[in-house]
């Protein structure tokens, strides 16, 4: 694997791209970093701290900032992140899917470059009027729930979150935010063009990351005492606990990410000339988990809505902060959230994957399933084995993506800490990883250079390794298996050896 890595740099346009796109995420961590002209943010700073020491989730103001990786904190130029456009792509997707116009655009010769261009234009609607709650938000902090006790931090440290408000402020911030979101937006696809991986991903993924020290040294304060002969907060136990819960929900992401099913496929043999033509049988993979890590994405990014608009439009009416509270954090968020998840899991299989289109094709070219008669009744056979592949694949991401958050509150323990103990941000962070590896890897098998882990080093491994029916893993995979397990039995020593001092 040390090798792969060596490897990397000796191909001239792989060493390219791996430097351009860290080029590209130091500018993105530059940018969460620059503050907004007329905020204070050391006020920000201050309450999103105390948020996190309060064991509590923050409510949307938190959920902002986990995904702007951080920026939010500081009221950086990127505050907004790359959410809006996340959002006007799940407008357009659905809008795609319901008008017919849309959706014969989509099929037509440079119809998906006018519907992109129509979903960044959506991103700069959203990106103003996001821009536009928050510039309100921050001008009347006591009169709006979106920042819940930050007049306590305001009065204490004797400051004023906007020094100068009015229209003036207003202008600046939600032209600085919406210009900041189209800067990622364009730095997205510059990742994805000239760099390795999806640009929208690894924004993603590198925001979830950068909060990663600060769970750290929240898990260090939750679970180690601060005083010699005083207790913690939280028994060590449930670190134990939560740090088996990782290793298992980053196996089974791993594996569930990787499994599929090879649907035979037989060639009828023909004779042309006298040449034999086909004959041949292949194989179909049709993934469990063929959506990915979308529909969590899509399912964050709508939630984020209802609450945060019924906190603008009513901050006084008691009713709809209590259904604010229950979108946010409470059962009705857990009840949405499985069921936006099983949703956008179909939707995006539905929207996606063609049984129709793939079964003209394979009697166009000859190809049949054994057993099942070309035409309809192979698009119908597809369309059958998908939707169950993909009913499987949706309970896992609802269990991945409901059940840590569960944990943490029956746990106590702090929201930035738990949210790297399983759910979205371990899914998210383990299948860019995973994508970003197999990208990397098919050039160095192109240049005839080994892969992360050579051949004849370990058995089969380039063969991939069967868990059972329909599922595969491959040594690649492995790889972050133990990583992860390594990781966790260093932190398990040194809390162990912390506790008992």
């Amino acid at each position: 694997m040390i090798s792969a890595f060596t490897n990397i740099f000796k191909i001239p346009e792989l060493r390219q791209r791996v430097l351009f796109t860290l080029a590209m995420i130091v500018i993105i961590r530059a940018g969460s970093a620059i503050t907004t002209p007329g905020v204070n943010a050391e006020i920000l700073r201050e309450w999103f701290q105390n948020v996190a020491d309060a064991q509590s989730a923050g409510g949307v103001a938190a959920l902002f900032n986990l995904f702007s990786g951080g920026a939010l904190a500081h009221c950086a130029i990127f505050s907004l992140g790359i959410m809006p456009f996340i959002s006007a792509s799940i407008m357009m997707q659905l809008l795609t899917a319901v008008i017919p116009q849309l959706g014969r655009l989509s099929r037509e010769d440079g119809g998906r470059r006018k519907i992109m261009q129509y979903t960044r234009y959506a991103t700069i609607g959203l990106c103003v009027f996001q821009g536009y709650l928050l510039a309100k938000s921050f001008e009347n902090p006591q009169a709006n729930p979106f920042l819940p006790g930050i007049m306590d931090t305001i009065n204490r440290l004797g400051l004023d979150l906007v020094p100068n408000p009015g229209l003036p402020f207003q202008i600046i911030t939600i032209l600085t935010m919406t210009a900041g979101t189209l800067f990622l937006m364009w730095l997205g696809d510059q990742i994805t063009e000239r760099g390795i991986g999806n640009g929208v991903s690894i924004i993603i993924t590198v925001g979830i990351l950068a909060q990663l020290p600060a769970g750290l040294i929240q898990a260090w304060r939750t679970f180690v005492p601060s005083a010699v002969g005083a207790q913690a907060n939280v028994s060590p136990i449930v670190l134990v606990l939560l740090c088996l819960f990782l290793v298992i929900v980053i196996a089974s992401v791993i594996a569930v990410t990787q499994a599929q099913r090879k649907v035979t496929i037989q060639y009828a043999k023909r004779v042309v000339g006298r040449k034999q033509y086909g004959g041949q049988t292949q194989y179909m993979p049709l993934k469990i988990n063929y959506a990915g890590v979308m529909p969590i994405i899509f399912a964050q990014a709508i939630l984020i809505f209802p609450s945060t608009i019924l906190n603008m439009a009513f901050p006084q009416n008691r009713t709809a902060q209590e259904i604010s509270v229950l979108l946010a954090s409470g059962w009705l968020h857990y009840a949405l959230y499985g069921v936006m998840i099983f949703f956008f899991s179909y939707f995006w299989v539905a929207t996606q994957f063609q049984p129709v289109q793939i079964a003209d094709d394979l009697k166009k070219y000859g190809g049949f399933i054994p057993g099942v008669r070309p035409g309809k009744p192979t698009a119908d056979f597809l369309d059958y084995t998908m939707s169950r592949l993909t009913f499987a694949g949706a309970i896992f991401l609802t269990i991945i993506a409901v059940l840590p958050q569960l944990l943490a509150q029956w746990l106590k323990v702090p929201y930035m800490t738990a949210q790297f103990f399983g759910g979205t941000g371990v899914l998210i962070i383990v299948g860019v990883v995973l994508d970003t590896m197999r990208q990397v890897e098919t050039h160095l098998l192109q240049r005839h250079y080994d892969g992360f882990l050579r051949k004849g080093k370990i058995r089969g491994a380039r063969e991939p390794r069967r868990l059972g029916s329909g599922q595969v893993l491959n040594d690649n995979s492995m790889v972050l298996i133990y990583a992860a397990i390594g990781v966790l039995v260093i932190a398990a020593a040194t809390i162990y050896i912390a506790t008992r001092r």
